[in-house]
């Protein structure tokens, strides 16, 4: 099962890309499945690939940074936008928040704080850089609050057997071959688990079973 974190990178800098795909590569757990150096092409890819992450740098030609961020959001919520700036000053910095971004990095910043934003904006929490002290997260996270983690006592033992299962990368088909029941049990039974843990992507479902235990990434 794969768990690296998917990324798109956005810059016209052609070389800045090329610097970037080095890193993250050597970095364990992420990886750029593409990049941009335009908004436009930022917007239309976000909507092909469906990244975990889009890095956007908020000086881009054809569509502002903002303005793809925006748009972005909107379209697929499930991709969380990190700006990349050059810029300190707090009326850029709220204005992309406002806009949808769950993460601001300055520029001027190592790759390592880069590496942080992307884990905590995937943890459920705003990032922002500690230079930009004139701004309290507080006053930007009222509608990025993270859900508590639900308990897996919400579920049967067959609902367990099947979320495992679901989190192992098998589909229904295959399950209900393993578990000895029909497909359309092993649908209802996904449904049910989405009901109750408020989870209704297979990505979330499969989060949450390695983050409880149930499924572990050597499977």
């Amino acid at each position: 099962m794969d768990s690296k974190t998917r990324i798109l990178f956005v810059d016209d800098h052609e070389v800045f890309h090329e610097c970037m795909r080095a890193l993250f590569a050597a970095h364990e757990g992420t990886e750029i499945v593409a990049t941009a150096n335009n908004g436009q092409s930022a917007v239309r890819l976000a909507g092909e690939l469906r990244p975990d992450i889009v890095v956007m740098d908020m000086s881009i030609p054809v569509l502002h940074g903002i303005e793809a961020t925006r748009q972005i959001v909107a379209e697929n919520p499930e991709s969380l936008v990190i700006i990349l700036s050059g810029h300190a000053e707090s009326d850029m910095v709220r204005e992309a928040f406002r806009a949808g971004a769950k993460g601001y990095v300055l520029k001027e910043e190592s790759f390592t704080e880069l590496v942080q934003a992307i884990e905590t904006v995937r943890g459920g929490y705003l990032f922002l850089s500690p230079r930009v002290s004139e701004i309290d997260l507080e006053e930007l996270s009222d509608r990025f609050v993270p859900k508590p983690l639900p308990s897996l006592e919400l579920l049967s033992p067959r609902e367990k057997q099947v979320l495992a299962l679901l989190a192992e990368g098998k589909g229904v088909k295959e399950i209900s071959v393993i578990l000895d029941i029909s497909s359309k049990t092993i649908e209802t039974h996904r449904a049910n688990l989405m009901k109750k843990l408020d989870l209704y992507s297979l990505p979330e479902l499969t989060k949450f079973a390695l983050r409880t235990g149930l499924a572990s990434l050597s499977t």
